[in-house]
């Protein structure tokens, strides 16, 4: 098998090598899953908790080797501490509601019939996670599979390879099986073909469009249920009643934070005319004190982006936009460690129309569009001409004038004063082109099971 290599976005090194599996070494993973998914399944829901829960704390105990290799593998500055917060907020509040959203529902209990509607494990549950934020994405779905008693194969991303070697060793020192979870390394055609001989109950996967279609296509007749979060080019409408000044640090931070590689980054902005000229002149400000450099460099705000193809992509679409009549505002000579490659200068772009790329295809890297507005009904328009819908942020005073607005976006998510957030208590999804299915919450209990029926009649 052909070695899949890891080039670190710092220095462009190669950081880790690792050796795909052969197809027949995967196909026996996966028979040991299923295998040990059976006792793993029969375990009491309060066992499986305590045993995922001690998983986590284990991950915790990792934090500083965690926290320096997500630099390494990704470029993710050293000072913002991994992503252990949301691990941890996320982990306890699917612990806490498991009892209740795997509850049987009763319909009827008498002497005469007992019904109700239980739910079961799907079996094997496959998660193909991303790079950006590989500890997270890989929690949404890893805690939720293994507490309701599947068991899990997990493939990472190339760019985070040692995220899973990681996860599985912390959730083994934890008491988790070997074989109820497993991390494997997985050319692309060895995981459409497991996909495509029904292998799993059902898979996870976050990443391009291009490639939630080629899950699709391999899934395609096997009727796997599949979960995909996709592209996405999140908005934020600034209202005449906004905070301007909130605004435009949460935005912004939405728009560069993790060098813009957040599938709910900010990538477009609407700002109502009033505030127009002084929310860009914040922004710009806001931009020019970041400061972009190695990622363990304790002053560094701004990381890498993860691999310089990514860069050039960016780069690419902001320089059609500027030769379509966009305006540059932010210099890139003021960030020095911008080298052609990773390192990538933020910017701010304005004078930009929804015939550019900037404006309508993902850019997943630190550069955001701004356009003026007249009223609520131009910013609908604009933030709903997209082929994605992850989240969309609002800015206003008013609830119901926030929930009326988001009720027309078609969007996954509706923000009101915030961006760039996941709240574990409600479903984490979206439309169109951003995919389908639904992660966290009690439905994210009912993306890794199965309902099952049972009409019971005495005679």
């Amino acid at each position: 098998m052909t070695p899949i290599q890891l080039i670190s976005p710092v220095d462009g090194s190669v950081y880790a090598t690792r050796i795909p599996l052969s197809p027949d070494a995967a196909q026996a993973a996966v028979t040991r899953a299923k295998t040990a998914q059976t006792a793993w399944a029969a375990r009491p829901l309060a066992d499986r908790i305590v045993l995922v829960k001690a998983g986590v704390a284990a991950l915790n105990a990792m934090k500083d080797v965690v926290v320096e290799e997500i630099a390494w593998q990704m470029g993710r500055p050293t000072r913002f501490g991994g992503e252990f917060g949301g691990v941890n907020a996320r982990t306890d509040y699917m612990s806490d509601i498991a009892a209740e959203s795997l509850a049987p529902h009763m319909v009827e209990d008498n002497d005469k019939f007992r019904r109700f509607i239980a739910r079961e494990p799907v079996g094997v549950v496959f998660i193909v996670a991303p790079w950006n934020y590989p500890y997270l994405t890989t929690i949404n779905t890893l805690v939720p599979a293994l507490i309701a008693g599947n068991s899990v194969i997990l493939k990472h991303a190339s760019q985070t390879m040692l995220v899973g070697e990681r996860l599985a060793e912390a959730f083994h020192a934890g008491g988790i099986p070997a074989d109820v979870f497993q991390n494997v390394v997985l050319d692309h055609a060895t995981t459409e073909s497991l996909i495509a001989a029904r292998a799993f109950g059902f898979v996870n996967f976050t990443g391009s469009v291009g490639g939630g279609q080629a899950m699709e296509r391999a899934a395609a007749g096997t009727f796997t249920p599949l979960g995909l979060e996709l592209g996405g080019k999140d908005p934020g409408y600034v209202r005449a009643d906004a905070n301007l000044d909130a605004a435009v640090d949460t935005l912004m931070d939405g728009a560069m934070y993790n060098a813009g590689q957040c599938c709910c980054g900010i990538e477009r902005i609407y700002v109502h005319e009033s505030l127009y000229d002084a929310f860009v002149e914040k922004s710009v400000a806001w931009v020019n004190a970041l400061k972009l450099g190695n990622p363990f460099d304790a002053a560094t705000t701004l990381g890498p982006m993860a691999n310089k193809r990514f860069a050039a992509v960016v780069r690419s679409q902001i320089a059609e936009a500027v030769a379509a009549g966009a305006k540059p505002l932010i210099d890139p000579a003021h960030f020095p460690a911008d080298d052609g490659g990773a390192y990538l200068a933020p910017q701010i772009l304005v004078n930009v129309t929804h015939k550019m790329r900037v404006m309508m295809e993902e850019s997943f890297g630190p550069v955001v569009g701004i356009m003026k507005v007249k009223n609520d009904a131009e910013a609908i328009a604009l933030m709903n001409d997209s082929p994605y819908g992850l989240t969309a942020s609002v800015w206003t005073q008013d609830y119901d004038t926030a929930a009326a607005i988001g009720a027309q976006i078609q969007t996954g998510t509706v923000f009101m004063n915030r961006a760039d957030y996941l709240d574990p208590a409600l479903c984490w999804t979206g439309c169109k082109d951003t995919g389908r299915g639904g992660s966290l919450s009690y439905l994210g209990f009912h993306s890794v099971t199965r309902p099952k029926s049972y009409h019971l009649k005495k005679v």
